[in-house]
């Protein structure tokens, strides 16, 4: 998937690719979801790039009215699509803000109590266990897709070089073999935690897998997310 088209994957969502940004000075590529909810108003996860193409293809399929960013570490760009789409809501995980004081909008934190309009269609829960990167998880009923962000990695040995090919399946996310990184891994500090909401997403009925990062599941993706978190009952 790459480009600056909305390519559709499944029924009501799409996703659009980003250029790579580099963190740690390794190359990653960028994944935005937008799901077009039934009152005809589109919910953005994890914006990529903030350019007029990408503002277009959002607008052709419905007004922008939730912009969410999953995770402590996807700040960017937050603040231009904001900019461009003044009537959306913001919502972030928890300690967001605190992560990122330079975003000059505010966001709602998004526990798992906490209520949401678009509750009934798409479901959410928070990754906990982990203090150094928790992560929100969202579950889309129409489409039968979980949308993970940094959490589960399954990074193309085709589009990335020989040095990172080598993180990568050093670090357990290398399609198409990939997963939870490592270093994530050792950060877990709550396996009880964890373990309760792998059942919890376990319990969703997808099948589906969309990832920000990497080659996106289409089939046996319940089986490849069970793979992904078997080190939690080693």
């Amino acid at each position: 998937m790459s480009g600056t088209k909305a390519l559709s994957f499944g029924k009501n969502i799409w996703v659009i690719d980003g250029r790579r940004v580099r963190w740690l000075g390794l190359p990653f590529e960028r994944r935005m979801t937008m799901v077009k909810l039934t009152d005809g108003s589109l919910w953005l996860h994890s914006p990529v790039d903030p350019l007029p193409e990408l503002f277009q293809a959002a607008e052709e399929l419905g007004p922008v009215r939730y912009i969410v960013a999953p995770n402590k570490l996807h700040d960017l760009f937050v603040d231009e699509w904001l900019d461009h789409f003044p009537e959306a809501q913001f919502l972030s995980c928890p300690g967001f803000a605190h992560a990122n004081p330079k975003v000059r909008h505010k966001a709602q934190e998004l526990n798992d109590d906490t209520p949401v309009a678009w509750g009934g269609e798409i479901e959410h829960r928070l990754f906990a266990g982990n203090p150094i990167l928790n992560e929100v998880l969202f579950f889309h009923h129409e489409s039968r897709s979980l949308i993970v962000t940094d959490i589960i990695q399954n990074h193309d040995p085709h589009r990335v070089g020989f040095f990172f090919r080598i993180v990568a399946r050093l670090g357990g996310v290398l399609a198409p073999r990939g997963g939870n990184p490592r270093d994530w891994r050792l950060t877990v500090r709550d396996r009880a935690a964890a373990q309760d909401v792998v059942q919890h997403i376990l319990a969703w009925e997808f099948d589906r897998l969309i990832l920000c990062h990497g080659l996106c599941v289409t089939t046996h993706a319940r089986a490849f997310v069970e793979r992904a978190f078997e080190w939690l009952h080693s």
